[in-house]
């Protein structure tokens, strides 16, 4: 009896520390906490350079966000559709045609940046990003050249000097006037798509203006 009593509180004691050392018991593991979307002093001072052309701000690009900018900042977001919060989120910037960084894009754009519910419609979710390539970009430089629209160098960079030559290009040819390298000016560029790019569905967004 008092070795069957011995083996009773021995495998008692043995359940109890197992139960202890259960499944994350010791760890001290945490939930990472999301990334926090925030633009650098290069795309500030860009923001405060159009918010100025466009009457949306009257000071200097600092590349400070400071109150002006975001009330300028909030102005214009107004009347893009997005939700007024004088912040430079995700969609604003993809909106303002300014290029991300590479850590940007792994943030994901999040739905309370749209003014219509907080939410963008179905096929606005689903829709693949048109980005040109470094060799598009070269390559449009080089005709907009030839065509005394850019005078720089072909450096593959959608810089403003560029954005501006797509501009007047855009405007010269009935194509929806956004200085960015869509699929319609591309095409009406003659140069050739990738096959992802063949795949999106961003063309329509490029329509020519009437």
């Amino acid at each position: 009896m008092r070795r069957l009593a011995v083996a009773v509180f021995t495998i008692a004691l043995l359940s109890l520390a197992a139960t202890a050392q259960g499944p994350g018991a010791g760890t001290t593991e945490s939930k990472q906490a999301p990334k926090v979307f925030r633009a650098n002093k290069d795309q500030i001072t860009q923001v405060q350079a159009k918010l100025k052309s466009a009457n949306m701000y009257t000071g200097e690009a600092t590349g400070k966000l400071d109150d002006a900018t975001r009330t300028g900042v909030k102005t214009w977001q107004g009347g893009n559709g997005l939700k007024k919060t004088g912040t430079l989120n995700r969609a604003t910037l993809e909106k303002m045609g300014i290029a991300l960084t590479e850590s940007q894009k792994l943030i994901p754009i999040s739905d309370s940046s749209y003014a219509s519910s907080g939410k963008k419609d179905a096929n606005e979710s689903k829709r693949v990003i048109f980005r040109a390539t470094k060799d598009q970009i070269a390559a449009a430089q080089s005709k907009l050249k030839a065509g005394n629209m850019y005078s720089g160098e072909s450096t593959g960079k959608l810089d403003d000097p560029t954005r501006d030559a797509l501009k007047k290009y855009q405007e010269a040819n009935g194509l929806k006037i956004t200085r960015t390298l869509n699929q319609a000016t591309l095409e009406k560029l003659g140069i050739e798509l990738t096959e992802k790019q063949k795949a999106s569905s961003t063309a329509a967004a490029a329509t020519p203006s009437k």
